[in-house]
């Protein structure tokens, strides 16, 4: 992972640096589409998939504006080629997928509620894992869209109802979760951040979202303060960059950024290279009476292969612990509801 961050900050050498970085992922041939490529998530996701040398098919497919993103993102020298699906071709963009990445729906907006944000993103979502399900039912599934703590729900109902669900095949991303933590820790410990790691774990929303400070390598003195600051900080991440830019925009390029270390994780597990631990929102029993759950995951030939437990945490994580998992419930619920009634 780490040679693969250094050629994405290297674009001009994308080609060359990436290649070396992960030549035995050139091996085998992978098709990843990605659903929603022309929205502020998906053209920068589009653009760095295009520079992962494990992918061989890049399929993008949007409502409107796709033979531009496409055309554009085609022009880069790397090996995957690129086709622009649109309207009723979402079935040919899909079909033969090994991943899909889904950014489809509306960012959360200022004075928007995540009911508001829920209603709108949930029928996107519900229509794209039918087609998932039809076209390519064994392909991994990375769900960006959210709220994520109802979608992955509602994408596993889906999948049920059409007798294919593989839940080692579903995974919420909450990468950027982990991003946000290893940069602020990094940062407020005077640490080299590409030596950083921090597990989050819970959901993708608010106080769903919990560092885990007490587990963070290296392991740095932190005060009370800065674990509240820096947790507070982690859970409002999207809100710091809505307002940074004056409601105009959200977390896009930082998302993109997340979406693509995780799909490039599930490309390099499906493709056997060990030991490869991401955290991802599943089906989980890693949490008791929370049938939904983000820790890390070993990923695999078969996806999420092995849950990692939550693991020892302290006095203030088990608080922030018991304290998000009735939020996290009612969305799961949300989603379960969501999806038996608009059958």
């Amino acid at each position: 992972m780490a040679a693969f961050l250094r050629a994405a900050r290297g674009l001009g050498e994308a080609a060359r640096g990436m290649g070396r970085a992960m030549a035995s992922a050139a091996v085998r041939e992978r098709k990843v589409a990605v659903l929603g490529a022309a929205g502020g998530i998906g053209q920068p996701l589009a653009l760095l998939m295009k520079m992962n040398p494990a992918v061989t098919e890049l399929a993008l497919y949007d409502i409107a504006n796709m033979p531009g993103v496409a055309a554009d993102v085609s022009h880069v020298n790397t090996r995957a080629q690129v086709k622009a699906y649109s309207g009723d071709e979402l079935g040919d963009c899909l079909s033969g997928a090994d991943v899909v990445v889904i950014p489809a729906g509306v960012p959360r907006k200022p004075g928007m509620t995540r009911q508001d944000l829920f209603n709108v993103n949930a029928g996107i979502v519900k229509n794209l894992v039918e087609a998932i399900a039809k076209n390519c039912p064994t392909a991994c599934i990375n769900m960006i869209s959210n709220p994520v703590n109802s979608t992955v729900p509602i994408a596993a109902e889906i999948l049920k109802r059409n007798n294919v669900y593989d839940k080692r095949k579903l995974m919420g991303v909450t990468t950027l979760d982990v991003v946000r933590a290893k940069t602020f820790y990094a940062e407020k410990m005077g640490l080299n951040v590409g030596e950083v790691d921090v597990p989050v774990v819970g959901g993708h929303a608010g106080i769903t979202i919990l560092p885990l400070w007490s587990q963070a390598t290296p392991s740095a003195e932190m005060s009370k303060d800065d674990v509240e600051a820096l947790t507070k900080r982690t859970q409002d991440g999207g809100t710091e960059v809505v307002q940074a830019k004056a409601g105009k925009g959200s977390a896009t390029l930082s998302m993109a950024y997340a979406g693509a270390l995780f799909a490039d994780a599930c490309l390099r597990g499906l493709n056997g290279a060990p030991n490869v631990i991401e955290c991802s929102y599943v089906e989980s029993t890693a949490c008791d009476g929370v049938p939904f759950f983000s820790t890390k995951v070993l990923l695999g030939a078969n996806g999420a292969e092995e849950i990692h437990p939550i693991g020892d945490i302290n006095e203030y994580e088990k608080e922030a612990l018991d304290a998000m998992i009735p939020e996290l419930n009612a969305s799961i619920e949300s989603g379960v509801k969501f999806a038996a009634e608009n059958k």
